[in-house]
């Protein structure tokens, strides 16, 4: 029943930036803390922010701290990404991610690629 849909990813230059999109379904949005992880071809799966459910936390990786932002809309049942000064290291497939009753669940993700 939980159901996770990324959306927003793209190819972009260095330097630009990119939304994602995570639509949720299926739990109850607004009560769950949710991240957004991403994976690059040959290596692990790397976590890159976390928010709190009504926002007052948030927390990232150093690698995307100070360029990414993620925020949530608990009224519409999204979590965003918000992605500056994109860098070709950040080349991956972004997932986002929530815990329901101990069981995680995962998005398809969405493909962003940085070159130019």
């Amino acid at each position: 029943q939980v159901q996770l849909v990324e959306s927003g990813g793209g190819l972009v230059q260095p330097g630009g930036s990119l939304r994602l999109s995570c639509a949720a379904s299926g739990f109850t949005f607004s009560m769950y803390d949710m991240r957004w992880y991403r994976q690059a071809p040959e290596k692990g799966r790397e976590f890159v922010a976390h928010v709190s459910p009504t926002s007052g936390a948030t927390s990232y990786a150093d690698s995307v701290k100070g360029r990414f932002t993620i925020s949530r809309d608990n009224a519409r049942n999204i979590l965003y990404l918000q992605m500056n000064d994109l860098k070709p290291e950040d080349t991956a497939m972004y997932t986002c991610n929530v815990v329901v009753v101990g069981q995680a669940y995962w998005g398809r993700g969405t493909q962003v690629t940085v070159s130019s």
